[in-house]
């Protein structure tokens, strides 16, 4: 986004947007302030750049207000550039989102997935003459996974203290990245639980311990397992009176990129495997809330070994 944003930026500054002006929107927002400024323009700059940075993708009745407005009677002289969090999808239809688009351009800004942060990466690191080592790559990828700013700084690092010169090729190997790159990855819970439905237990349980090294509320996660457990049980059952994964699926209609996780899930749990698992959701829910004095992350760590299909002894089979 901040990519996007700065081509943006470079482009309008070259046709003499010289002037620019930021608005921060949250809730206490006073819209006015932008209606003021997109109505009197500078007498020392006659083109001008606004940003609107929304905290939320939803605007209240003041903001669309405001934007309506504006487009009721735009200004040739003014680039209004708005950035917001992701956009949901009955949001891109809303009349008041559909109207800044069709005055506008929209550039939508997707996630660099797991599968492709590699690539992502490689190509990253050729721009700045960086030859990575499989391994390398690999090893990078986990430290700096859901954090793509992270990534660029680590890069820009690694050719500063390889001691890149100019218009030479270095190659890194995976000890230069041990050595020199921080963990700076970071997660979603929505990763999370994809990871322990893909059966790669290390990986969910490092977004676990990562999540919950950030400060995230426990039941945030737990409701989200829940949710998940709950949206598959209908999609075990029909599995087990015979019906197709791939007729599942779509009658589900489960995203695309998450496809491979549903139908990994499908294929190894069975009905009585999720009810187990809810069960064991309704103990840690008690023990968020202070009615058990189990260990909340440690029962959350145990929900997604048995989620990920990974062999969990119990205390009572160890004594016995």
């Amino acid at each position: 986004m901040q990519e996007s944003a700065d081509l943006i930026r470079s482009h309008y500054l070259k046709k003499n947007y010289n002037e620019r002006e930021v608005f921060n929107v949250d809730k206490n927002f006073n819209w006015s302030n932008f209606s003021q400024t997109a109505a009197n323009l500078s007498l020392f700059s006659a083109q001008k750049i606004i940003e609107l940075r929304l905290s939320s993708a939803k605007l209240e009745d003041a903001g669309k207000k405001a934007i309506q407005q504006y487009l009721d009677a735009p200004s040739p002289d003014l680039l209004i550039l708005i950035s917001s969090p992701k956009l949901e999808s009955s949001t891109l239809k809303t009349k008041w989102f559909t109207q800044i688009e069709s005055s506008g351009a929209l550039v939508q800004v997707w996630p660099v997935s797991r599968e492709h942060l590699g690539a992502w990466l490689q190509q990253r690191l050729k721009q700045q003459g960086i030859q990575a080592e499989a391994e390398a790559l690999a090893m990078l990828a986990d430290k700096v996974e859901g954090n793509l700013l992270a990534a660029m700084q680590e890069i820009e690092k690694l050719k500063l203290l390889c001691g890149k010169q100019q218009g030479e090729t270095i190659t890194l190997d995976a000890k230069t990245v041990m050595q020199l790159v921080a963990d700076n990855s970071r997660y979603s819970v929505y990763q999370l639980i994809d990871a322990a439905l893909l059966g790669d237990t290390a990986r969910s349980q490092k977004m676990l311990s990562g999540l919950h090294n950030e400060g995230v509320y426990p039941l945030i996660i737990l409701g989200a397992i829940t949710r998940e457990l709950r949206s598959l049980l209908p999609m075990l059952e029909k599995r087990e009176q015979g019906q197709g994964v791939n007729a599942i699926i779509q009658s589900a209609r489960v995203w695309f990129n998450r496809k491979q996780a549903v139908s990994t899930a499908l294929a190894r749990l069975h009905c009585d495997q999720a009810w187990r698992l809810l069960d064991h959701c309704r103990l840690i829910d008690q023990s968020i809330k202070g009615m058990s004095s189990a260990n909340t992350w440690d029962e959350l760590s145990l929900l997604l070994l048995k989620l990920s299909g990974s062999p969990v002894t119990t205390a009572s089979q160890l004594a016995s």
